[in-house]
Order: C-alpha cells, then sequence, then structure tokens
C-alpha cells in the first residue's frame, strides 16, 4: 500500500523551527521527486519545496527561499523539510507530494499525497 506520512507539526513562537518529516512506503522512493506544499486556512495551495529523486537538485518558493531546507534520506525513504525563523504566515497544513513519470523517458505522471500535518506560528 502506498503511504506518505507526514509528521513534525505542532505549535511554534515566529522566530522557532520545526523540523518536517515525511515517510514514504510502498513504492520505489528513489524514483521520485518529492515536493512539499501547504495551505493556509482560507488560501490556496502553495508548493513550497522540492527535491529531485536523487537529491541532487532542489526548489525552493520566494516565500520560504533562506529559511527552509529539503532534503531526503534515500536509505529511510523520508524526505525532511528544516524550517527556520518561521512567521506567523508560516501556518497552515504542509502536505508531501512524490511524483515520477513511468518508464523511461516520457511517460504518464504518477502521484501521490500525504496527510499532511499542522504547522502553527503563533505567540
Amino acid at each position: 500500500e502506498v503511504q506518505l506520512q507526514a509528521s513534525g507539526g505542532g505549535l511554534v513562537q515566529p522566530g522557532g523551527s520545526l523540523k518536517l518529516s515525511c515517510a514514504a512506503s510502498g513504492f520505489t522512493f528513489d524514483d521520485y521527486a518529492i515536493a512539499w506544499f501547504r495551505q493556509a486556512p482560507g488560501k490556496e495551495r502553495e508548493a513550497i519545496s522540492c527535491i529531485s529523486s536523487s537529491g541532487e537538485s532542489t526548489y525552493y518558493a520566494d516565500s520560504v527561499k533562506g529559511r527552509f531546507t529539503i532534503s531526503r534520506d534515500n536509505a529511510k525513504n523520508t524526505v525532511y523539510l528544516q524550517m527556520n525563523s518561521l512567521k506567523p504566515d508560516d501556518t497552515a497544513v504542509y502536505y508531501c507530494n512524490a511524483r515520477t513519470r513511468e518508464g523511461k523517458g516520457w511517460g504518464q505522471i504518477i502521484d501521490y499525497w500525504g496527510q499532511g500535518t499542522l504547522v502553527t506560528v503563533s505567540s
């Protein structure tokens, strides 16, 4: 069974830090790029970071660049998001997403989503 389980959320004060984890199972983890999305109440879902299947390439949205760091440990089938200098605007449910294309070269996109973990930044 395919699973993506996000964890590590909680309540933190502005300026604080959290480290989120996304544990994967049921598929070949190192074939998939992993992304973190977030959705705040009343706002659209936002892609904030992603990492290639090998970990060689990363992407950060401007809203989190310089504050968040994505990493992966393929031996543990886990992706991390280190979140520093947290702001109230970072309050959201954070989701991990796994994506690949089937076969060699071009193929249909295969996309998996986790349940999400809530991050609340408040004093």
